[in-house]
Parts: C-alpha cells; structure tokens; sequence
C-alpha cells in the first residue's frame, strides 16, 4: 500500500504544482528552461505512474474489502463510462464538446473515479479513484483562479467532435471487450 500512495503523491503532486502554487510552478518552468521543465515533470509523472500501478497490482495481492457494492453499481458504472474516452479526445480536437465544457479531460477524469469508486469496494480502489476524483475537483476548482495555459491542440474543424465522439466510442468498446481485461487483468463485463 506504501508504494501506491508513494506513487499517488508523486504523480497528483507533480499535477497538483499549478493547484498549490502557480507561481513557483512558473519561476521553475521560467528559470529550467521550458523543454528541461517539462522533461522533469514528466519524469517525476512516470515514476508517479510506475510506482502506482506497482503499488496497486501489489495491494491486489492483499485486498481489505471496505464495502461490497450491488452488482447494479457495475452497470451504473459501465454506462457512466460511455462518456470518458470521447471527453478524453474532445481535449485535443476542438469542438463544440471542449468549448462547452471548457476542461474535458477533468470531467472524464471525474466519471473515471466516480465509476470505479461505485463498482469496487476494495481500500486500494479507494485510495486510487478517491484521490484521481479529489485531484479533478480541486484542480477545477483552481482553474477559476488560474491564468489560461495552452493547451496542444489540433486545428478547429466541424468534424472534431464527431472524431471524438466516434473515436472515443470505438475506444470505449475495445476497453471493455478486450482492453481492460489484457491491461489490468479484470473484465468489466
């Protein structure tokens, strides 16, 4: 469990910086130079990752059931899924879906946890889609008081959200028939 929350803390650190402190996050970007700024945080990121996905393979090993959900819940979590992959792209591909929701990838974000909390009782799930779920929160919470990065993105067309939605769809399926079972060893159906 020491290794998940250690990876939990590196990574939602790392992409807490703005959240906590943006003007030490700029002094950093502005005195490392911005590609080295960017290497170091994605460093710092992957290690986050690593040791999560280590740390909650390792706590699967030794689960500590904190509540049992209603099968129903399982349902209620696939449906709200349907939405996470096209918001994910919709990020990217600029449309009427990211200009309405401003911040697509934390709303995906959000539905991600909130599923996974409903459908797995387990203290490592907790831990896990808990503190994805508070990290979206507050970090769209913190964006009101932000000053606007850019965000890479590909060129404004009238296709974008069809892309996304088709394309997120697509991906939707694959994960649950075959993607999530070979990634994390658990089917969703």
């Amino acid at each position: 469990m020491a290794t998940l929350i250690a990876g939990l803390v590196l990574f939602l650190g790392i992409h807490s910086l703005s959240i906590v402190n943006e003007p030490l996050r700029n002094r950093l970007q502005a005195s490392l130079g911005e590609i080295p700024f960017k290497g170091l945080y994605s460093l710092i990121a992957l290690i986050g990752l690593v040791l999560i996905v280590v740390g909650y393979g390792a706590a699967r090993m030794d689960p500590t059931v904190l509540y049992t959900p209603p099968g129903w819940l399982r349902h209620l979590a696939l449906l709200l899924l349907v939405p996470v992959f096209p918001l994910l792209l919709a990020t990217y591909l600029p449309g009427r879906i990211r200009h309405t929701l401003k911040h697509p990838t934390l709303v995906a974000v959000k539905l991600w946890a909130l599923a996974h909390l409903l459908a797995n009782g387990m203290l490592h799930d907790t831990l896990l889609f808990g503190a994805f779920l508070a990290w979206a929160v507050v970090d769209r919470i913190s964006i009101k008081r932000r000053t606007p990065r850019a965000t890479p993105t590909l060129p404004q067309g009238k296709a974008n959200d069809l892309i996304a939605v088709v394309g997120g769809l697509a991906l939707y399926v694959v994960t649950v028939l075959w993607a999530h079972q070979w990634l994390i060893g658990v089917s969703p159906v």
